[in-house]
């Protein structure tokens, strides 16, 4: 941010004529700019913070939940913890708690105790119950930040931002219309499609600046929903590679886990992590199974995720590929790291054109060549070492998974190496919660454009 003005001049002359007065003021001027921006800096640059916050962080989500967005919730408030901040999370019922952290639940109602996953109509109620909450803790528990996750979580903490003071960061995770169209909420030709695309562009604009769970989110921001620049700040999801590290187990208690769960020991394991549902590719991934056994038959796919499982289980059946597909179901967060060790490969054929897909970062950091569905998170994250199926197809995947499963040792060695590498150098968990931490000290410091003055800050 710049205040430096121009000195003014006669047409005849280049600023011979200027008053001592006007040179004293034009000084003046700029040295106090000059001060401004370099103590701004200053402050922002001191790692770690000087001043620790308070953080009101509001997670419109049945938050634990074992997937997705819950996650890098999860990993921003450890590691938000860990750097000396007091976070207080605001969440629906039904969740589990998780790592010690102080998580307080709205009320529910006796009619659901189901974990909601994506778009629901029981959300209505459930963000007026977890309004009603945030609004008692707010007047006990004043914050220095309101951290708000999803468009709900936006939304309510604008409101909460203007009865407390405390600058609104809204954690942008993809679009909510793009969401609802996705879960088949809304079809993109009706009405509630206009009314929810208006509502989601004002919620948009409502925080101080948002934070992106990928570069191509914040792209989005920008050209679709006309959000200014300085105002958006890339904060892609990351990993833990001392979590998520491929030397978790022996080869002796490779085999014991896959003993454990019926998996033949002489086949290549393909890993899946996620949701189980049509739009994070669940369907095609299945069908490309069945496609692919018509090719060959040394390979086995482990499935880990829910809600659907009942219904993937009968598909398999009917795609006569139950043998050669083990269905988990839910599995901890804690235990993921040791499943995705016994892997040969990874896929995460997510279809979603607006979200982000953290769990490329964690079968990354793991070692584990990837196949996916060319998509601009996909490639943001694996790069050129992506094993990719170029059109959103059954067959396309099928055909990426047959190039995968034909690598040499020696090329699958290469591309693993470079994956952990790619994420632990670039996607560390620290680095973004110190980027959080600059991100806190631009916008209380009152800056216009706080990404732009992270942006600077950081060259």
């Amino acid at each position: 941010m710049s205040f430096k003005l121009k000195k003014q001049q006669n047409s005849n002359d280049d600023g011979k004529n200027s008053t001592p007065a006007h040179l004293f003021f034009y000084s003046l001027c700029t040295t106090m700019s000059t001060c401004f921006e370099e103590g701004l800096i200053s402050i922002m640059t001191a790692t770690p913070a000087t001043k620790k916050y308070h953080i009101l962080m509001i997670a419109p989500t049945m938050f634990f939940a074992d997937y997705g967005g819950h996650i890098r919730i999860l990993e921003e408030a450890k590691i938000l913890r860990s750097l000396g901040h007091r976070l207080t999370i605001l969440a629906y019922p039904n969740g589990r708690d998780v790592a010690g952290l102080d998580i307080r639940r709205c009320l529910g109602v006796p009619f659901n105790y189901r974990v909601e996953v994506g778009s629901s109509r029981h959300r209505y109620y459930l963000d007026v119950m977890l309004g009603l909450k945030s609004l008692t803790q707010v007047i006990k528990h004043k914050p220095d930040i309101i951290h708000a996750h999803l468009h709900e979580g936006a939304f309510l903490g604008w409101f909460l931002s203007k009865l407390t003071g405390a600058p609104l960061i809204f954690d942008f995770q993809g679009s909510l219309t793009g969401e609802m169209v996705d879960h088949h909420f809304l079809e993109r030709s009706g009405l509630s499609f206009t009314f929810f695309r208006w509502l989601e562009e004002r919620v948009d604009h409502l925080p101080k600046v948002i934070l992106t769970s990928s570069l191509h989110a914040a792209r989005l921001l920008k050209e679709d929903f006309g959000v200014p620049a300085g105002r958006i700040h890339p904060t892609p999801d990351c990993v833990d590679p001392e979590t998520f590290q491929p030397s978790l187990l022996t080869d002796e208690a490779k085999i014991a886990l896959k003993q454990s769960l019926n998996i033949p020991l002489h086949k290549k394991l393909i890993v899946y992590a996620g949701l189980l549902t049509s739009y994070q590719g669940a369907d095609h991934l299945l069908q490309a199974m069945h496609l692919l056994r018509q090719q060959r038959a040394d390979f086995h796919l482990l499935l880990m995720g829910f809600p659907a499982v009942a219904h993937y289980q009968a598909m398999a059946q009917q795609l006569a590929i139950a043998d050669l597909v083990t269905l988990t179901g839910k599995v901890p967060y804690e235990e993921l790291p040791v499943r995705l060790a016994i892997g040969d490969l990874a896929t995460a054929p997510k279809l979603s054109a607006t979200e982000g897909c953290g769990k490329i970062l964690n079968y990354m950091s793991m070692g584990l060549p990837t196949v996916a569905f060319d998509t601009p998170v996909s490639r943001e994250f694996l790069g050129h070492q992506g094993i990719y199926a170029k059109v959103h197809t059954a067959e396309a995947l099928a055909e990426a998974f047959n190039q995968a499963l034909n690598m040499p040792a020696e090329e699958r060695a290469r591309i693993s190496f470079l994956l952990r590498q790619w994420a632990i150098t670039n996607y560390s968990w620290l680095k973004t919660g110190q980027q959080l931490e600059l991100v806190y000290q631009a916008v209380l410091a009152g800056h216009p454009q706080p990404a732009l003055a992270v942006k600077q800050a950081t060259l």
